[in-house]
């Protein structure tokens, strides 16, 4: 039977379990990275490990998102970053020098290698042929330590490309297709491979738009073939020693097939506030724009900035419009100010912001209120911009510049004829923002501002687990709903006491208080509950908050991992109609709860209307003695 390019490379770095999808295996992780919204508590939990250095091939530390500096806590984290790096053994790229996961496409990543990061576009990498991953940031901390990563075997669905894009079709459009086919909650333990011979059509850049965004399928992974177009593209970063080939076999094998007629594909665009609220471009022509933002880790690579600026050459962007450009990387700016491309989009009347995540998180560039914004990022969840009641809609950096130019919803078909870039045969390599570590790592201090609180720490599971319902959400609720982003709430990323109070604010602003007169209780949830970011402190600020239990329908892989490393009991239940029959203030309880959990027996009980709950979980024993343990810190610092 042939291999697939996904079990090629988990057979290489296979540590413990066997490939069977469903069951958990054990993988060796060769890089890591992360990124300082989740890399402070990373670093902090990387030292309560008590390891001195890193153990992996390479580590990197990047500052991309919380770069909007108001008061002192976020620079403060910053030097906290820049010193963990130099203490152990970590490459830190400064503020400016880009966002995470375009540098790490540039200068780092490597055909079948593993990458495990701090931030659910991780997948990023795939686009080079690596099995790339997000995870919560204890998961990374872990990995640097040697440990390695768990997590369930995944199915591999092949999405098979075929034919040549038809004109003004973008790699943005093709997983956006995706994901209108599969939905949000569509790609969940799944890793979703990519071949056919459309695939020869699409840049490393393209590839990479791709599998970035399969991070919105709920996919563990994305990955496209390490091909001619993959050495040509390291190559021109000065790395054709990182090229391997890595092709499926003839006969490979998948546990599903999708085929996808690039020719007929038409220009799509994500309506709010989900990414899979796809329709066609052309259905919806003619809707005011108020704000275009082109950048983030989705679309700001060379390539996708000179199709805007041959777009917005010699013209001006329309009077009602705030056009607004951050470029992918320092390289990407280099190369745009080299060859004029920068002066073109300047002249167009763009505003050019640093090679940063920036609007994507929330960082700045707020729409107006209920504004209407055509961005390129990946994510249009409510609220996420920083403008509460503001309409994000998802299109590719050729219908965002459309769009910039005519103040309305465009299909850049419109545009005439399609835009043709050629791609440099060397890019401008300059490391000078990437500081290597120090030889004398042992002499060196980690440097913490007040900012900078303890990690909170949970206890053994309890026998018994009793709580009031504090909170009751819907389907698809994502870690923004439970732990917002934006510049005010970023900046407390290391402080679990501060950010706490932010929880479920923009679903009850209220539940924070609650939750801390009540002494904690218990969050019922929907389908996909904690889908979206790999953001810890989702779980984190819940656990400070006294929270014990989460029960859902169902839940997001990386969400529901991180429940588990910080103590908090995922269940799911076994009735989806029992959820319509608790409410708000009821008093639920799970009664020898260690052993039911074991047996995955386990009942809730609810105290108030006496009704009985079955409830199962996806646990394994790993998993369940991590819970037991109070958490996945204390289960592995006497492993490692």
């Amino acid at each position: 039977m042939g291999q697939n390019m996904t079990r090629k490379i988990i057979a290489a770095h296979l540590v413990e379990g066997e490939m069977t999808p469903g069951k958990e295996i054990a993988l060796r992780i060769d890089q890591t990275l992360t990124q300082d919204a989740t890399g402070t508590m990373a670093y902090l939990e990387f030292e309560a490990i008590g390891i001195p250095a890193v153990r992996t091939e390479l580590s990197v530390s990047y500052v991309d998102h919380n770069t909007l500096q108001v008061g002192f806590e976020n620079a403060d984290d910053h030097k906290f970053l820049q010193s963990a790096a130099a203490k152990f053994g970590v490459r830190f790229s400064r503020m400016g020098n880009g966002i995470c996961h375009q540098v790490h496409l540039e200068r780092f990543g490597v055909p079948g290698k593993t990458l495990l990061g701090s931030d659910s576009h991780t997948p990023t990498g795939g686009g080079l042929g690596m099995l790339a991953i997000g995870a919560g940031g204890l998961d990374v901390a872990t990995s640097m330590a040697g440990y390695p990563f768990y997590v369930k075997m995944p199915q591999v669905i092949n999405i098979r490309l075929h034919g040549k894009p038809a004109p003004w079709v973008a790699a943005k459009d093709i997983i956006l297709e995706v994901l209108r086919l599969l939905t949000v909650k569509g790609g969940v333990s799944k890793v979703m491979e990519y071949t056919g011979e459309g695939v020869a059509f699409l840049s490393v850049p393209d590839r990479a738009t791709i599998t970035n965004m399969g991070a919105e399928l709920g996919a563990t992974s994305s990955i496209f073939p390490s091909d001619t177009v993959t050495a040509k593209f390291l190559a021109s970063q000065d790395r054709a020693g990182d090229f391997v080939e890595l092709l499926p076999d003839p006969d490979a094998q998948y546990d599903e097939v999708i085929d996808i007629q690039l020719n007929e594909l038409e220009p799509l665009i994500a309506l709010p506030h989900m990414p899979d609220n796809v329709v066609k471009i052309a259905d919806v022509t003619g809707r005011k724009v108020d704000q275009v933002f082109i950048g983030s880790c989705t679309n700001s690579s060379y390539t996708d900035l000179m199709r805007v600026a041959a777009i917005l050459k010699g013209k001006t962007v329309h009077s009602q419009v705030s056009l607004v450009i951050a470029p992918g990387s320092r390289q990407v700016l280099a190369s745009l100010a080299a060859n004029g491309a920068l002066t073109d989009l300047v002249a167009a009347g763009a505003r050019i912001l640093e090679c940063a995540c920036g609007p994507c998180v929330g960082v700045g560039q707020s729409p107006c209120s209920a504004g209407v914004s055509l961005r390129t990022c990946n994510r249009n969840f409510e609220g996420r911009s920083g403008t509460e009641d503001a309409q994000i809609c998802l299109v590719s950096c050729e219908a965002a510049a459309a769009a910039a130019l005519t103040g309305v919803i465009t299909d850049p078909r419109d545009l005439g004829e399609p835009i043709d870039v050629p791609v440099p045969d060397k890019f401008p390599v300059d490391d000078r923002m990437i500081i290597v570590a120090p030889d004398n790592r042992e002499e060196l201090e980690l440097v913490m501002g007040p900012n900078i609180k303890p990690l909170p720490v949970a206890s053994p599971m309890p026998g018994e687990i009793k709580g009031e319902m504090l909170l009751k959400v819907g389907d698809n609720i994502t870690t923004d709903h439970i732990m917002p982003a934006g510049a005010s709430i970023m900046a407390l990323r290391s402080n679990i006491p501060a950010i706490s109070m932010h929880a479920f604010e923009r679903v009850d602003a209220t539940f924070a208080k609650r939750a801390l007169a009540a002494g904690g209780g218990i969050i019922v949830g929907g389908l996909n509950y904690g889908q979206g970011s790999s953001r810890e402190h989702a779980a984190l600020a819940p656990l400070y908050l006294g929270i014990k239990a989460v029960i859902a329908k169902s839940f997001a892989r990386i969400h529901m991992q991180n429940l588990v490393n910080f103590g908090l009991l995922p269940l799911t239940f076994a009735n989806e109609e029992d959820y319509d029959t608790i409410e708000s203030g009821d008093v639920l309880l799970i009664e020898d709860a260690r052993q039911c959990l074991a047996a995955n027996t386990a009942k809730v009980r609810n105290v108030t209307r006496d009704k009985l709950y079955p409830v199962k979980h996806n646990l394994s024993d790993r998993q369940i003695e991590i819970m037991f343990a109070g958490g996945l810190l204390k289960y592995v610092k006497d492993k490692v």
